[in-house]
């Protein structure tokens, strides 16, 4: 009996553990695809963390206030495979990010495209986290 009990008590803590790992990659939890945003600024700070790098950027709005945004990305080790290195987003460099705003409205989005200085275009998103694809809206 006492060993039933180990093998339910166990199976349902592995049970209960799975349950935020799942939803920590739903796009639809944190961000809105109808909040398409699309902007050019400097990286102040890159943090390849586990498990999303996140980039810090400073946006300069046409009156000339600075919005400070938190772009989300995939994890390091995707970013590595898809071309990003430590070195690509250095504070001062200047980006184009095209992705997807927080649900609450706060500068922090998701990003889907990050264009560096050189035109090239890389895509920060992790898969299958349900994030929109296709055409922009």
């Amino acid at each position: 009996m006492r060993t039933k009990m180990s093998v339910l008590v166990a199976g349902l803590g592995l049970l209960l553990a799975a349950v935020p790992v799942a939803a920590h990659h739903a796009f639809d939890s944190e961000f809105d695809a109808k909040k398409h945003v699309d902007f050019r600024g400097t990286v102040t700070k890159m943090e390849w963390i586990i498990p999303h790098a996140w980039i810090h950027v400073d946006v300069k709005k046409p009156d000339g206030t600075v919005e400070a945004w938190t772009v989300e990305a995939g994890t390091p080790n995707t970013l590595l495979r898809r071309g990003l290195t430590k070195d690509s987003l250095l504070p001062g460099t200047e980006i184009h990010v095209d992705g997807y705003q927080s649900k609450d409205g706060s500068l922090r989005a998701t990003g889907r495209d990050l264009t560096l200085p050189n035109g090239q275009t890389l895509y920060l998103g992790a898969g299958g986290t349900g994030a929109p694809y296709g055409e922009k809206k």
